[in-house]
């Protein structure tokens, strides 16, 4: 019979598993809103989150979606900052285990929904913008990229909560 307050093996192995994902989670939207090149155009343009022409190029419609960008910028950047530290509390909590290690966990799980939350309003909000230069093959594989975190934000942060009651 297992102690009071200690894991069992399927319980600790579903938490790493989750921290694991989280982990890649961060890595894959980190590197996409680094490059930040999500679109590219049949004209070999590249729409990005950081530029989206230069003033040479720039037609009077695509300048106000320039414009327009600081609200991706801000959502994706402030996503993979929140996923950062979702993904320290969980491993914080995985290493120590206090008193203090459950309420970690949930924390972090709720700062990876944070993180999803931020990173799915800039993704759509980008797609929303450029939606008169978008067409399904323009998608760059970093815009999949931040495809793919955005949905391990969500999945871990909600696994991560039931997994949290379960144990509870």
């Amino acid at each position: 019979m297992p102690r009071l307050g200690s894991r069992s093996f399927f319980e600790t192995f579903i938490r790493v598993l989750i921290t694991l994902s989280a982990g890649t989670a961060v890595v894959l939207s980190s590197i996409s809103v680094c490059d930040g090149h999500w679109l590219s155009s049949p004209g070999q343009q590249l729409f990005g989150v950081w530029g989206t022409c230069g003033k040479e190029t720039c037609s009077p419609e695509l300048s106000q979606v320039s414009r327009s960008m600081v609200v991706v910028r801000t959502g994706v950047s402030l996503a993979v900052v929140m996923a950062i530290f979702g993904l320290e509390l969980m491993m914080i909590s995985q290493l120590c285990d206090d008193g203090h290690s459950q309420k970690k966990w949930c924390l972090g799980s709720v700062l990876l929904l944070v993180a999803f939350f931020l990173s799915s309003t800039g993704t759509l909000t980008y797609v929303f913008l450029l939606k008169d230069f978008a067409v399904y093959s323009a998608f760059t594989l970093t815009f999949w990229c931040q495809f793919l975190g955005t949905f391990l934000f969500f999945l871990n942060g909600v696994s991560g909560l039931y997994i949290n009651h379960l144990s509870a």
